[in-house]
């Protein structure tokens, strides 16, 4: 006679890291809200950079910061997973997880190349006062004085 402790449990719903749930909806788990809260200060920070404001951007640069937004969550969704589980090889097949192999890489790649585009490696240079200029109050003047 068996005991029913000792039947087999099936296992539980397999983790998931949610990605791919993010990219069509644009919400992230309950358990991971905190990313939310990242990737908005994120957005915030794009804008501040560009901007100062939104309504300083052009379209093209909104854009491009929405899919930078929507990309960088998938990215942080996939590394909290493997943060989580600990998982990035898929069984042991020694292959990495198609999440990684696949996804990560190209998204990682297509962010960098989003913020190049967005001229997010290019130090703010400093505005001239044209009032001051005419007046040769310029900063240069200031810095040599």
């Amino acid at each position: 006679m068996t005991n029913k402790l000792d039947k087999k449990l099936k296992p539980g719903p397999k983790k998931r890291h949610h990605g791919y749930a993010f990219l069509t909806s644009g919400k992230v788990p309950k358990s991971r809200k905190y990313i939310e809260k990242y990737i908005g200060s994120v957005r915030d920070n794009l804008i501040k950079d560009l901007g100062p404001t939104q309504d300083d951007l052009t379209t093209a640069q909104m854009v491009l910061i929405d899919r930078v937004i929507m990309k960088l969550g998938f990215l942080r969704l996939i590394e909290e997973y493997i943060r989580e589980t600990g998982e990035i090889f898929k069984g042991n097949t020694g292959k990495l997880l198609p999440c990684i192999s696949n996804d990560y890489t190209r998204f990682a790649e297509s962010v960098r190349r989003d913020l190049s585009t967005l001229g997010i490696n290019k130090r703010a240079e400093a505005v001239i006062d044209p009032i001051k200029y005419i007046q040769g109050d310029s900063q240069d003047d200031d810095d040599n004085k």
